[in-house]
């Protein structure tokens, strides 16, 4: 009997266990036995096959409605060494594998694309595109499964903020989760209808300073006390982390991709800090409350959405590959089966998997960001303008436009 393997990798996100069910239903129908890895690559990297459990459409059939993952999952990365790798291929010749399907993000879809180079079609394999970060690279219409779900809880979750934000007149600086692209705190920002949205793709520069983030966000508290409120969220990706110096964030842990932790690094802390000791010393009174957001969404149940598409996703990755077809991340595009090679997804400047950033330059990017409430140029066209802004942050008007003119003058500042 063949045999087909599943293996999830990488944070979690909701819908997998949907992958998961509907790739071993499809597989069993098929007359092939399916087994599940445990923990990713963590066990096979070390040669170890007794972390692994038989899969029957019994143990599967109800579990796309669960959050989180009936397999775990790990951040092993099965490439630090020709060793590991090697230890990975050997574990699925000893367990007979035929078919081997990876469920997981960017990292996982190259540790897929290594182990398929050294293992030369002993067995065939396929890759299904999971991360709320939405950051694979696939076509902008085409998002990876459970950025839906989180970012609809995620809009609820800031709901809630903002109310409590109206209530207790204060402001809440919220850290989503996002290493690489801005999609996800973007994307709940503008559900939530968030006072403003910063994200990492506003900044061509490889590095910028503290203060630029710092003064956007300061920037915002004074156009909206202008207008007479002094409550409001600003949502920041977590992507921001990784264009600072890493001596203004303190200390750095790497996993072992050697990403740097970025939910370590207290990015809404730190500009808090900054920012309320900035206003405190000209006497603006500003309460500000940093909170992380993204662990929260990681294991929430799948919506209809994410279900029906984690389905779609598992019957035709298992479909995929047991048509022989292998070395591919597998995509559902106009309701119709893609697959797209794993060497097609590989960036030849860094040989790691692409990264899909959000278009700055794009209508809906522009639209969302003409909602927002930031410094922009038309804050600095007339005396009146800058006269009442510079009153609210307790400025005069030569210092306001000191401070914050160079603001109006980025690419992006298109604020309302």
């Amino acid at each position: 009997m063949n045999t087909l393997a599943i293996l999830v990798g990488g944070g979690p996100a909701p819908g997998i266990n949907g992958v998961i069910a509907a790739a071993t239903i499809e597989a069993r129908n098929r007359g092939v036995r399916v087994l599940g890895c445990y923990d990713g690559f963590k066990w096979l990297a070390r040669g170890d096959t007794s972390h692994v459990t038989d899969l029957e459409i019994a143990d599967v059939s109800r579990i796309h409605f669960d959050g989180g993952s009936i397999l775990r999952t790990s951040r092993e990365n099965p490439t630090t060494s020709s060793d590991t790798l090697r230890n990975v291929a050997e574990a699925l010749v000893k367990l007979e594998v035929s078919y081997l399907l990876t469920i997981g993000g960017d990292d996982t879809a190259f540790a897929a694309f290594r182990l398929a180079e050294i293992m030369k079609g002993q067995i065939t394999l396929a890759h299904v595109p999971k991360t709320i970060d939405n950051d694979l690279p696939l076509p902008p219409e085409v998002v990876t499964f459970g950025f839906t779900t989180a970012c609809n809880l995620g809009k609820d979750i800031v709901k809630n903020l903002m109310e409590d934000a109206v209530t207790t007149n204060r402001w809440f600086f919220v850290t989503v989760m996002g290493r690489r692209a801005g999609h996800l705190a973007l994307g709940i920002g503008a559900a939530a209808g968030a006072t403003l949205t910063v994200i990492a793709e506003e900044f061509p520069e490889e590095k910028i300073p503290v203060q630029i983030l710092a003064d956007i966000l300061e920037g915002a508290i004074i156009k909206r006390r202008a207008s007479g409120k002094g409550h409001g969220i600003a949502i920041l990706s977590e992507g921001l982390a990784e264009k600072l110096d890493p001596a203004q964030l303190g200390s750095i842990e790497r996993d072992s991709y050697g990403n740097v932790r970025l939910s370590e690094l207290e990015l809404g802390r730190v500009l808090k800090d900054l920012v309320a000791g900035s206003l405190r010393v000209r006497g603006v009174d500003v309460t500000i409350v940093a909170k992380d957001l993204g662990y929260e969404l990681r294991c929430a149940p799948p919506g209809a959405h994410d279900i029906q598409y984690c389905r779609s996703l598992g019957y035709w990755a298992t479909q995929f590959l047991l048509d022989g077809h292998t070395e591919a991340m597998v995509t559902i595009q106009g309701g119709k089966l893609i697959p797209i090679p794993f060497r097609e997804m590989l960036d030849p400047r860094t040989g790691k998997i692409r990264v899909r950033y959000v278009d700055i330059n794009s209508e809906s990017y522009q639209t969302l960001r003409a909602y927002m409430i930031r410094l922009g140029p038309q804050d600095l066209e007339t005396p009146a303008r800058i006269e009442s802004l510079a009153h609210a942050g307790h400025l005069d008007e030569t210092g306001f436009v000191e401070r914050f003119g160079y603001l109006g003058d980025r690419k992006s500042s298109v604020g309302k």
